[in-house]
């Protein structure tokens, strides 16, 4: 890959904690930046992102995405300083999860 072609990502965690920075091609995309994200999640961390899905990213106040890429996300406010991206990590619990707490609230209304 071209050195002009990498962005600087770094993920901001919930907590305050960074992973990263780390060079991404500018075609990589948001699927794939969340992939990196859940295989470098640190393992002393309460919450743990399971798959994907679990994980929104933020950049420029905007959630990104899963089909676009690096280079589409990138803030259009030319240079950055030390040239690195901030994305925010956002953490949800999958559907599945949620829907049984739900049903769960809903069956100890009737009771």
């Amino acid at each position: 890959m071209p050195e002009e072609d990498l962005v600087e990502l770094k993920f901001r965690l919930f907590d305050g904690s960074d992973i990263g920075p780390i060079g991404y091609s500018s075609s990589s995309t948001v699927a794939m930046l969340k992939e990196r994200v859940i295989s470098e999640w640190p393992k002393d961390k309460k919450i743990i992102p399971k798959v994907a899905n679990d994980v929104k990213l933020i950049s420029g106040g905007k959630i990104l995405e899963n089909n676009k890429t690096v280079g589409q996300c990138r803030p259009p406010f030319g240079e950055l300083p030390e040239g690195i991206i901030v994305m925010h990590v956002v953490v949800q619990p999958s559907s599945t999860k949620t829907k049984t707490a739900k049903e769960l609230r809903f069956s100890m209304c009737i009771k």
